[in-house]
């Protein structure tokens, strides 16, 4: 074997490896947006996961085809979703705005429970933080 067919064995062999991770994407991809799809009933979702294993280059083609623009939107609908759920949590966690902790700390020095340097040492600490 010379240096040419080796080197085109391996190219040969790199193509295929990207056709099968591509295959692999494109039915997982598919898969999971069948899954989130409520539109469609079981038997609807079985026939397509069917047809993308018996055919999945052709079965590929036509979901994208027939459901592209839907799949499109049902993954915007989930991002946003996925976001709302984090901005939720991170001001969950985030504690108090800083005029909240201001208020809170002019409240217990109001009240006697700190004082005055105490409540300044807040304010500076606060006002350092943001």
């Amino acid at each position: 074997m010379d240096l040419w067919s080796s080197l085109w064995n391996v190219v040969v062999v790199f193509f295929w490896a990207f056709v099968f991770l591509a295959a692999l994407v494109a039915f997982f991809t598919i898969a999971a947006d069948l899954i989130r799809d409520r539109s469609l009933g079981g038997w609807a979702k079985a026939a397509w996961i069917l047809l993308l294993v018996v055919l999945p280059l052709l079965g590929s083609l036509i979901y994208l085809i027939a459901r592209g623009d839907s799949m499109a939107e049902r993954a915007a609908v989930e991002q946003r979703q996925a976001k709302a759920a984090a901005d939720d949590y991170i001001r969950s966690v985030a504690g108090h705005s800083l005029a909240e902790e201001i208020a809170r700390a002019m409240q217990l020095r109001d009240a006697g429970a700190i004082t005055e340097e105490e409540f300044l040492q807040i304010k500076r600490h606060a006002l350092a933080s943001s």
